[in-house]
């Protein structure tokens, strides 16, 4: 049979296993939420459930941490451009303010259920400070993503207005109604923008900040380029998705290769904590008194160290611009 020092840590793992499950449960039930969302055009429904867009394009940014003129709320800038292009709606301290309250509920609880301060300290700066980063990087990524594979069809879309004579703002407002979100809500707000008088760069450029998709910059530029020098924008925006779609074929395929090497990383990463964990559940006496020597901490933190240069190694040889 356990003892019950094994069971008791059994207890601590569970525990610890359900804060981290709990969290990435709520953090998928509203990111789904988010995507369902998203599936439908944000800003053609704001229109349609208010009757003014001016108060839709005022609501559209106001929702993403900006004021009514597209500034930022907060004088964060990091902060609050990744939540911008996190795509996540509401106030960004509120989202702040929400971890560092589920943080704080989830280091007492592991606080009075282990009786370790530096288990329940670590939780809480985990949940509070770390885990609202991952969040908006994985949200950003999944944006930009979707972003990046819609973007080709929404040039085809202004290619073929402008083709018909029809001029830029026209062309950028028929995105805006045609496609579904992110694109959609994106170049509406710039077709909104370009109604109330702003300049066609300084809108294309506000849709660059909001996004964040470095393809997104090609398009731009060559706006920008079309506007000093002239030239047939159709003809150099065909070319431009031509090329957005070679780009983005070429990235399926890096990931495709590159698969073994990221499932590596990560397994070679998480295997010496789950071999630790595994030895202290089953012989929780092995290491003995272990932990009392003043060379063990410096050595566990030099692996750690050293751990982190081969996942960052690692990650830079299967991700890379081209």
């Amino acid at each position: 049979m356990f003892s019950q020092q094994t069971i008791a840590y059994a207890i601590y793992v569970l525990i610890v296993a359900a804060v981290v499950l709990t969290v990435e449960a709520l953090f998928l039930y509203f990111s789904s939420r988010q995507h369902h969302r998203g599936a439908i055009n944000r800003r053609l429904k704001r229109i349609e459930s208010s009757g003014n867009i001016e108060d839709a394009l005022q609501s559209l940014l106001q929702e993403r941490g900006l004021d009514a003129s597209g500034n930022y709320l907060y004088p964060l800038a990091f902060y609050n451009k990744l939540f911008l292009q996190s795509g996540m709606t509401g106030n960004p301290l509120v989202y702040l303010a929400s971890f560092f309250i589920g943080g704080t509920f989830a280091g007492i609880v592991v606080f009075l259920l282990m009786r370790s301060l530096p288990f329940g300290v670590l939780t809480f700066l985990l949940i509070a400070t770390a885990m609202p980063f991952v969040v908006l990087l994985r949200m950003r990524a999944r944006r930009v993503a979707r972003f990046n594979a819609q973007l080709p069809d929404a040039i085809d879309i202004v290619v073929r207005s402008l083709k018909s004579g029809h001029p830029t703002p026209v062309a950028l407002a028929l995105v805006g109604r045609e496609m579904p979100d992110p694109v959609g809500t994106e170049f509406g707000i710039v077709s909104d923008e370009l109604s109330y008088g702003l300049e066609l760069m300084i809108a294309m450029r506000n849709l660059l900040e909001r996004v964040g998709l470095d393809d997104l910059r090609l398009i731009v530029v060559s706006l920008g380029i079309q506007q000093t020098t002239g030239g047939n924008l159709a003809e150099l925006l065909t070319n431009l998705s031509d090329v957005i779609r070679d780009r983005f074929r070429t990235r399926r395929k890096i990931r495709a290769v590159s698969a073994e090497g990221r499932i590596s990383a990560v397994i070679l990463s998480i295997f010496p904590f789950f071999v630790f964990g595994v030895i202290n559940l089953v012989a929780p006496s092995y290491y003995g008194e272990i932990w009392v020597d003043p060379i063990v901490v410096p050595i566990l933190v030099a692996a750690i160290i050293w751990m982190i240069l081969g996942d960052y190694i690692m990650y830079r040889m299967v991700n890379f611009d081209f």
